[in-house]
């Protein structure tokens, strides 16, 4: 690395100094700071080094002043799942850990009646560059036009697309649920419960059709004690499986729209003394650390949803982030959730 040198008179070096010892104006400096495309390779390579050799830091402040935003990008979510949450913020991180971003997250309330306006008002005062939407609000085409309207950049994000592949970034989820519980049937398995996941996502209803078409496919029914309601928490789980296991002929095995409540329908199924997976089979959704943190280690399909974290902010802001950082053209906005075998699924005695 070069040697930090200070600018005339000894000062902290300016975007003036940068500008003098690469050779070009101010103007050119701050597209390369900015990470502007419509550069030569030689133009930038050189403010690049004028900048190292002089040790110039770039004034956040003034580069949101200059964009008329701040560096961040807001996470806006409702979702009862904290670790799916957790999994997609810790995405969205390493996206943008090179990069002079932050990431603001911010909770919202989709079942009241002053959302959009208490969004508004969230976007207005500070300033992102972008939003991204987690469901189940990113179902919300309101709340993408509030984006528009605003001028904020946002991608949604879910379980089938939801937009053009500029504004969206989902999984298959309905295509692996089936995977899933075609592999219950291949095993010999009849009698398959069904734990839903909340009323109004679309999560839930992608992963019931998936569900569903598997069983159609096999010319199975799904009787009405056999599909339970929940809600993606453990305690539904704990619901779910006291209604499903106290049947006089309960499922031989049990599809979980999430791990949370297979943990839950495990945990009842541990207490009524019913051995998983020798009389029970149980397969859940996330691969989660709930999954492989119970016993015996959960068969689950696995969302892949830090990754989804990556590649809607690399959509979200891709001028903002390093070359090497940006999503290349091949890569498709769908990204495959997979089926994950594990000690919880054999067949039925």
């Amino acid at each position: 690395m070069a040697a930090q040198t200070k600018g005339p008179g000894g000062k902290q070096p300016t975007i003036n100094d940068v500008a003098a010892l690469a050779g070009v104006s101010k103007k050119t400096v701050s597209r390369v700071i900015n990470r502007s495309e419509f550069l030569t390779e030689k133009t930038r390579k050189a403010v690049e080094q004028a900048i190292e050799t002089l040790g110039f830091v770039p004034n956040p402040q003034a580069r949101a002043l200059a964009f008329r935003r701040n560096f961040l990008i807001a996470l806006l979510h409702d979702n009862p799942n904290a670790q799916t949450v957790l999994n997609f913020q810790q995405g969205v991180l390493d996206a943008i850990k090179d990069s002079d971003l932050a990431l603001l997250v911010r909770p919202v309330d989709r079942g009241s009646d002053r959302m959009l306006d208490d969004v508004r008002t969230f976007l207005e005062k500070q300033r992102p560059i972008g939003a991204l939407l987690l469901p189940p609000i990113s179902e919300n085409d309101d709340l993408a036009a509030l984006c528009e309207d605003l001028g904020v950049r946002y991608v949604r994000v879910g379980s089938a697309p939801l937009d053009d592949a500029k504004h969206c970034v989902s999984s298959n989820d309905r295509e692996v649920v089936a995977e899933a519980v075609r592999a219950l049937i291949a095993l010999g398995h009849r009698r398959i419960g069904f734990v839903r996941g909340p009323v109004g996502f679309r999560s839930a209803a992608e992963r019931e059709k998936g569900f569903m078409e598997a069983l159609a496919e096999a010319g199975l029914d799904l009787p009405d004690a056999y599909n339970a309601p929940g809600n993606y928490r453990y305690t539904a789980g704990i619901e779910a499986g006291e209604a499903l296991l106290s049947l006089a002929e309960p499922p031989t095995a049990i599809f979980c729209s999430n791990d949370e409540m297979a943990a839950g329908v495990m945990s009842v199924a541990h207490a009524k003394r019913i051995d998983v997976p020798g009389a029970l089979s149980i397969i859940g959704f996330d691969d989660s650390p709930t999954a492989t943190h119970i016993w015996p280690a959960l068969s689950t399909v696995r969302w892949p949803i830090r990754e989804m974290g990556v590649r809607a902010a690399k959509t979200l802001v891709p001028d903002f982030l390093p070359p090497a950082s940006k999503v290349d053209d091949s890569e498709t906005a769908v990204l495959a959730s997979t089926f994950i075998q594990r000690q919880s699924v054999a067949p039925p005695k």
